[in-house]
């Protein structure tokens, strides 16, 4: 695909991070870039520092991705492109003991239902709501969108604590293919990224010798990732007509240690 003025995209979690480099990215080709994302202040600035559109979203409400997509399209009209960037972590082992006390706990359920809820479901719900709104589109080049997933290396290689992170990164690799499945007759392509560890807002409260070690980790490059680097990807993935139904490790060929 194409990527200029005539392109619309959509991007959650577009207000920082691995979302804010990629609406950078396809803005600076001149896609037109709606952002959803809960950080109104940052995604506000964003939109009017791209010339693009900002919805205050919570993706795992149905009304608010509804009302979400509305608000976009009516500023930028209907995407062709869909990011999904929106997803938040969590570390608690599935049984554990109180070191103080040797009490001996079961992970919460509340809090492995809330990764799954923000992750998986959350990523899911914006991809249906928006292949529903491709399908309305005219084809251009033999395709009418084309959707890039954020999972992670945790999905294969999970560490300690990341039971529910790492499920609900696994569902969306595992549901990337029949997805791309389900929509190839509607000429939309559904692809994932697996990034491994970049350098994002979730590391930025991180001793900066925390952050050497982690990239020092990393067999080659010796270092964190750059939200620049995914962003480059999604967007081949973007233009790349033949990229479909794939899942991509970015992680520097690094596999992930126990802890």
């Amino acid at each position: 695909m194409e990527l200029n003025a005539n392109i619309s995209a959509v991007i959650t979690g577009g207000a920082s991070g691995l979302g804010e480099a990629t609406a950078r990215k396809l803005a600076a080709q001149g896609v037109k870039v709606g952002l959803m994302d809960l950080n109104e202040d940052k995604g506000n600035a964003l939109a009017k520092e791209l010339g693009g559109a900002f919805a205050k979203v919570d993706v795992t409400s149905d009304d608010d991705v509804t009302a979400g997509f509305a608000t976009l399209r009516a500023a930028i009209g209907q995407e062709r492109l869909l990011i999904n960037c929106a997803g938040t972590g969590d570390a608690v082992k599935t049984a554990s003991r109180d070191r103080k006390t040797g009490d001996i706990k079961p992970h919460p359920m509340s809090r492995f239902q809330r990764i799954l809820d923000i992750n998986l479901s959350g990523t899911f719900r914006c991809i249906a709501q928006s292949a529903a709104g491709m399908m309305t589109l005219d084809a251009i080049d033999g395709e009418r969108g084309a959707i890039v997933n954020t999972a992670s290396a945790a999905a294969e290689d999970g560490q300690v604590g990341q039971a529910a992170y790492s499920a609900s990164k696994a569902g969306i690799v595992g549901m990337t293919l029949p997805i791309a499945r389900d929509l190839s007759r509607e000429l939309i392509r559904v692809n994932t990224i697996l990034p491994g560890i970049f350098d994002t807002p979730l590391l930025a409260a991180a001793p900066e010798q925390v952050k050497l070690a982690l990239g020092a980790m990393v067999p080659h490059p010796a270092r964190l990732g750059l939200p620049d680097e995914f962003a480059s990807l999604a967007i081949e993935m973007c233009r790349n007509g033949y990229f479909n139904g794939e899942d991509v490790r970015l992680d520097g060929a690094i596999r992930m240690a126990p802890k």
